[in-house]
């Protein structure tokens, strides 16, 4: 169970801020609950990279709600904590932001309370800080602002008017007043700012996905807020800040100007091998889209396991040709001998430098790397370079690998016994992730497979591969997945030109700056 054997306290549900969007402003503390948890119930703004990289084991329940309409009603959300608890699962109740402001947390914790249900609140950073933070505005400062009003815009839905009293903010001078869920409002609530002695030339801003590497920041006076979100088709999530504040954003600002500022990039390699390449995306601007369409399991191979046990003493050469048969391997070597030391007749080859970056984290140094990473490389320049004559083979591999290693080593001589130590299959996106992916598609994909590539349409139909496909640019690591692309009918439109992650973020990187 790994992670998940450090367990909470059963029947417990957490309730969690993930945050405003960026999965790095969630809590240490909220995630490591949210690791910990068998079950987890996520809303519409929760960060994915949050959801897509918890263990497969981990069930998981999307019940977001988008404006003006529920997806699931709060009852049926209300009856599914309960459910969940009350099977004594370990429950993460995820919500965007914090739970308390301006979110249901309060509610689902009287609910909780009321049927018995223990229960701990773990705050989350609120966008009503982060969205300004992000916006280089800060909600408070010694010369401008001694105070900061959250407000609401929203309308509740059984009420015909807000209770804000807006009359009252608009005579609150010397702070800044920032506003949630306002975008249908906004005009209206200008409007009762002005008429109530607010000055229309206060600078305002509108904040929109905020912390998001696509977030989008307007800044205009009260009176043209209106006009400035019609005119950039501002939509929600958004927030207000409305203060003289403001007019420090072009001296504060830090977020925007990043090389791939707002390209939003699908990443479809393996979510737990795919984290830092989460994070050099944000890195560099771009909104990481964390949508695998492979996974990998272990899987055991009694014979093979015996051919290589049976080789300990004799040696030979392990070779690797991808990230994930080096981390299984090693997993599983450490169930199966207590001293590592027994490999020491053996010598090792990769496939490339992110293998052998791989074999690094176990302290160990490949003696054969090919000039290019490619299987065939490997294969042509090893049996040109090594004298194979004779020499064992312990070829560790995943199910869907090819014969290329085999049949090569065994044609010059080698003894070859392939070892299984993977199983690569298709996961599941979890649910509403399809939603989330056309309502905000991406400019770029990513595909760092074959595989990668023939997985895309386990989760989506003919006509939806081609909607998305239609309008994105393509990035390939290599030759096998170009190929792979163009059987499917979809031209990549740019190769790396060194056949690894970095390069193929720098093709990323060259292919926009350059445009």
């Amino acid at each position: 169970m790994g992670m998940n054997e450090k367990t909470c306290n059963p029947g417990t549900v957490y309730l969690i801020g993930a945050g405003p969007g960026d999965p790095g402003l969630i809590t240490v503390k909220g995630k490591d609950l949210l690791r910990r948890c068998r079950a987890v119930i996520y809303d519409n703004l929760v960060p994915l990279e949050l959801i897509i990289t918890l263990p497969p084991d981990v069930k998981k329940y999307y019940v977001g709600k988008k404006a003006g309409s529920h997806r699931v009603s709060q009852e049926q959300i209300n009856e599914l904590i309960l459910t969940l608890a009350r099977e004594h699962e370990c429950v993460a109740r995820l919500k965007g932001s914090d739970p308390l402001i301006f979110g249901r947390g309060g509610e689902e914790a009287k609910f909780l309370k009321e049927h018995g249900i223990p229960f701990e609140i773990v705050n989350g950073v609120t966008s009503g800080i982060a969205a300004p933070c992000y916006a280089g505005i800060p909600c408070t400062d010694r010369h401008l602002a001694s105070f900061v009003l959250f407000v609401t815009g929203h309308k509740a839905g059984e009420k015909y008017k807000t209770t804000v009293p807006w009359e009252w903010v608009a005579d609150a001078k010397g702070g800044t007043i920032v506003i949630f869920m306002g975008v249908g409002e906004i005009a209206a609530i200008v409007e009762r700012l002005i008429d109530n002695g607010m000055s229309p030339d206060t600078p305002a801003a509108v904040i929109e996905r905020a912390t998001f590497p696509s977030q989008r920041t307007f800044a205009s006076s009260l009176r043209e807020m209106p006009n400035t979100i019609a005119a950039h088709e501002v939509q929600s999530p958004a927030l207000f800040v409305i203060g003289e504040v403001v007019s420090l954003r072009p001296w504060l600002d830090w977020f925007s100007g990043r090389p791939l500022a707002g390209i939003r990039v699908m990443v479809t390699r393996p979510a737990d091998q795919a984290v830092n390449l989460y994070e050099n995306l944000r890195l560099m601007g771009a909104e990481p889209l964390p949508y695998p369409t492979i996974a990998t399991e272990y899987r055991d191979d009694p014979d093979g396991w015996d051919a290589f046990e049976n080789s300990l003493d004799s040696g030979g050469w392990l070779v690797f040709t991808s990230e994930n048969g080096v981390h299984y391997f090693f997993d599983r070597l450490t169930a199966r001998m207590d001293d590592i030391r027994r490999l020491a007749k053996f010598r090792i080859a990769v496939g490339g430098a992110g293998t052998a970056e791989a074999l690094a984290t176990y302290h160990l140094k490949p003696d054969f790397v090919p000039s290019r990473a490619t299987v065939d490389d490997l294969a042509a320049e090893m049996t040109a370079r090594v004298d194979m004559n004779g020499a064992v083979v312990i070829r560790v591999r995943g199910n869907l690998a090819g014969p290329v290693i085999e049949e090569r080593f065994a044609e010059a001589g080698a003894r070859v016994t392939p070892l299984t130590v993977y199983r690569t299959y298709h996961p599941d996106w979890p649910d509403g992730f399809k939603e989330k992916l056309f309502a905000f598609p991406p400019q770029a994909i990513l595909f760092t497979s074959a595989s990668s590539v023939e997985g895309l349409g386990h989760n989506l139909s003919g006509e939806e591969l081609k909607q998305l496909t239609s309008n994105a640019d393509i990035f390939s690591l290599g030759p096998m997945v170009s190929r792979t692309l163009r059987e499917h009918g979809l031209e990549p439109t740019r190769q790396a030109d060194e056949f690894t992650i970095p390069g193929l973020l720098a093709a990323l990187l060259n292919y926009y700056t350059k445009a």
